[in-house]
């Protein structure tokens, strides 16, 4: 074969894997985002941006000054702050960006690798020469597998995306617990308050009235202790809500002057209707981004499999081409003499039939298998609880507002009435006057569990962090107060 023949054929390899590079679509700095934002997209409602410079960094921190300019910061501010400025959730778009480079690699690791030298002698009396030396390799078993590599790079690379969709959910439900959290525990501290002040002014009157020599030193230290009680539990709950606001603030990714914001200090009102899901677990099953995940880790798995099957005996092959070229001055001529070279490198390890790495695939492709089996029972169960949840949680929420709310109020509307006709002593209508607050904050708390069942919702539908079992949720005494912010 002459130099020339063996130089076409090594460019008849190495033109269309160069053309196939090219154009590749992994090489792009936002590869495979706009994707993982539709998917986050349809389950938060909000939008997320992957920030790779300075100019981009500088848009998504004007909108979050201009989010964080309202006096009160409800759910929704909060969720799409958080999505623009959280820098976890950035960390997890640049996984996506390593398996976009993972992918383009994959697609440049079959082109040939050039070589050349030149090299010059002259010696007196003998004449002078120069050498031309070029050399081009080309890895056989790379190409013979690259469909199959690149079909798992592909599938790796939509496990990406749907892990950074999975990423943002996660953080919007994240958010959107710990604001619901922070506003209901500083309606709780508002409740405390009241019964702190209920209780500050019946140990004020007892001390009063054993002054007088009308009530025993067991009564007033009655008295006495239930206020002291009352403070501590108080300064708890308000120590909960500071602590809470900070978990708040780590989530919107706020640092500085911006955590000098405001929540509401009162929880939504119930919904008048319910989110119907007729079925939702035909839902889950259909959106689940995570069961997505188990379904392309098994194919790549099996992928994977077939990749090992195909190279188990050889396991590199190099095809390698040289040329040299001499050129030498005798008596005022110049003459040149080439030389080619080509030879097929390859190793075979004897003592290795690939039968121990085929045995260990075909484990990973049944532990894949059995993973995606549990996940899909798992997310079917997760569905049902999910619902369960928030339908018995709005029932009970609306117990406490419709039945229990009413009565308290009644109470405490007879007792003043028969307190102004002196038959109700000042200590009676203190009483009624604290277990009506007592009342006012289990019902804030069933409230406050009704909203963080329904912010569960779309994870459990979609995927993503749900926190706490949704089923697992319950109406919290008053000594469970849940921290805020404020």
């Amino acid at each position: 074969m002459t130099i020339s023949r063996g130089m076409k054929l090594v460019a008849v390899m190495a033109l269309p894997l160069v053309a196939a590079g090219c154009t590749t679509a992994y090489s792009a700095k936002d590869a495979g985002f706009m994707n993982a934002s539709l998917k986050s997209g349809d389950a938060t409602g909000k939008q997320t941006v992957w920030i790779q410079n300075q100019q981009q960094a500088a848009e998504a921190r004007a909108r979050v000054k201009a989010l964080m300019a309202k006096k009160t910061i409800d759910a929704e501010t909060a969720v799409q702050v958080a999505l623009l400025n959280n820098r976890g959730l950035q960390a997890a778009y640049a996984d996506l960006g390593d398996s976009a480079a993972d992918a383009w690699q994959t697609q440049l690791s079959v082109f040939p690798t050039f070589s050349v030298g030149v090299s010059g002698i002259g010696t007196p009396g003998l004449g002078a020469y120069r050498m031309l030396e070029g050399a081009i390799a080309a890895n056989i078993l790379a190409l013979a597998t690259y469909d199959r590599d690149m079909k798992l790079a592909e599938t790796r690379f939509r496990q990406a995306q749907l892990n950074a969709a999975l990423a943002t959910i996660s953080l919007a439900a994240e958010t959107r617990r710990a604001w619901i959290e922070a506003v209901a525990a500083w309606e709780n501290v508002a409740h405390l308050n009241q019964a702190k002040a209920a209780a500050d002014a019946a140990s004020e009157l007892a001390k009063k009235i054993g002054e007088a020599g009308s009530m025993t030193k067991a009564d007033q230290a009655r008295e006495h202790v239930f206020y002291a009680e009352l403070a501590g539990e108080t300064a708890k709950a308000r120590l909960s809500a500071k602590l809470a606001k900070e978990e708040l603030v780590r989530l919107m990714g706020l640092s500085g002057s911006d955590i000098e914001f405001q929540i509401p200090n009162r929880l939504p009102p119930l919904p008048k209707a319910l989110i119907r899901r007729d079925d939702i677990e035909a839902e889950a099953i259909h959106k689940r981004m995570d069961l997505q995940v188990a379904r392309l880790e098994l194919q790549a798995t099996a992928q994977s499999y077939k990749l090992e099957d195909a190279t188990r005996i050889v396991t590199d092959i190099e095809l390698v081409g040289m040329v040299e070229k001499e050129r030498e001055r005798e008596d005022d001529e110049i003459v040149s003499d080439i030389s080619k070279t080509a030879g097929l490198e390859f190793t075979i390890p004897i003592f290795d039939s690939g039968q121990a790495r085929l045995r260990k695939g075909e484990l990973a492709y049944m532990r894949a298998a059995n993973r995606l089996a549990e996940l899909a029972v798992n997310v079917r169960s997760e569905a049902r609880s999910a619902y369960v949840a928030y339908r018995s949680n709005y029932d009970i929420a609306r117990h406490y507002r419709n039945s229990v709310l009413p009565l308290r109020k009644a109470i405490e509307e007879q007792s003043l009435l028969t307190y102004n006709g002196m038959i109700t002593s000042t200590f009676e209508l203190i009483s009624d006057a604290r277990e009506k607050i007592e009342s006012n904050i289990l019902a804030v708390n069933a409230k406050r569990d009704f909203w963080l069942a329904e912010a569960n919702l779309a994870p459990v539908v979609y995927g993503g962090s749900t926190g706490s079992s949704a089923a697992e949720t319950e109406v919290a005494s008053s000594e469970e107060a849940p921290a805020g912010g404020h």
